[in-house]
């Protein structure tokens, strides 16, 4: 009698499902956690900082501020009359940021996150020290050429003029800022 080498193997299996009985499906287990997402990009606010990175290299080119040049600025909107007032000190400055013995990257980052805590904080004008660059460039004050750069690139920020002898003169700069809406 020739023997079926699959019978063995199916007699076990016909043993062990008659041995375990009626067999139900376990509930599904949960997904394993995925990693965490990444922190989404902030593209448009990367994209600004290169536009305005774009358009104050392109400043460079102009005119540059020297030590004892004074700084002033407004925009459109704001009255010449409010520029004058800025001027001769007469808005008070709620807080300051001391620009000295900054590079240039370090004054930028500083300059920036400033006037957004400023702004934040619903503070309504700054002074800015920038110095006159007497240990700067020989062709002109880096910092106080930057800070002027910024300030006019910023929706924020509606005039700015060097501040009066007794602030700092021109090597401080008083900014009136726009209200947090």
């Amino acid at each position: 009698m020739s023997r079926n080498h699959d019978a063995p193997d199916d007699d076990d299996a016909a043993l062990f499902r008659a041995a375990i009985g009626a067999v139900r499906e376990l509930p599904s287990a949960p997904p394993p956690p995925q990693a965490p997402r990444p922190r989404p990009a902030t593209r448009m606010a990367e994209r600004d900082d290169e536009e305005a990175r774009s358009e104050f290299r392109q400043l460079l080119d102009g005119p540059l501020l020297q030590g004892g040049d004074a700084m002033q600025y407004r925009r459109d909107d704001v009255p010449a009359r409010v520029l004058r007032r800025l001027g001769r000190g007469e808005y008070a400055a709620q807080e300051e940021l001391d620009l000295h013995h900054a590079d240039t990257a370090q004054a930028t980052a500083l300059l920036r996150l400033f006037l957004r805590d400023a702004i934040d904080a619903g503070v309504g004008c700054v002074r800015i020290v920038h110095g006159k660059g007497m240990n700067s460039s020989p062709d002109a004050p880096v910092i106080k050429n930057l800070v002027d750069r910024l300030l006019r690139q910023r929706g924020d920020v509606l005039a700015f003029h060097s501040a009066p002898g007794a602030q700092g003169g021109t090597g401080a700069v008083l900014v009136l800022l726009r209200p947090r809406r």
